[in-house]
């Protein structure tokens, strides 16, 4: 059986969220490659922040993801850098597409997230 826990300075661990992220006003703008953009956006931030995406999928207006967290780390300072830094490369990218729904400010997510812990079941026995 693999070790399912790490260990870190007189720490053991083992935190999973699930995180879920929705546009503003629940525009249907992840597609037409705005979402393949922010599938790679996000494991790049993941891996520059040392966290873990274990599994991430998007439907039209909102994303989920799944991933691995340090005891460090707190839920809501990885979700802010996550929606600021997307927000910041989607309007670098996009903005003549965003500018279209989004007119007075340059914002992509809704206020508000979705977080919950994981207990993922192959580590049940």
């Amino acid at each position: 059986m693999e070790n399912r826990y790490y260990r870190k300075n007189h720490r053991k661990y083992n935190l999973k969220a699930h995180i879920v992220l929705v546009t503003k006003y629940r525009k249907l703008l992840l597609q037409e490659g705005l979402d393949i953009f922010v599938k790679k956006a996000i494991p790049y931030l993941a891996n520059q922040n040392q966290l873990k995406i274990i599994a991430m999928e998007t439907d039209k207006n909102h994303i989920h993801i799944l991933l691995e967290y340090d005891t460090t780390e707190c839920i809501s300072d990885i979700i802010h850098i996550i929606k600021q830094q997307t927000t910041y490369w989607l309007w670098l990218r996009y903005k003549t597409l965003l500018s279209k729904h989004y007119w007075k400010k340059h914002i992509f997510w809704s206020d508000g997230y979705f977080a919950c812990t994981v207990v993922l079941e192959k580590y049940h026995q």
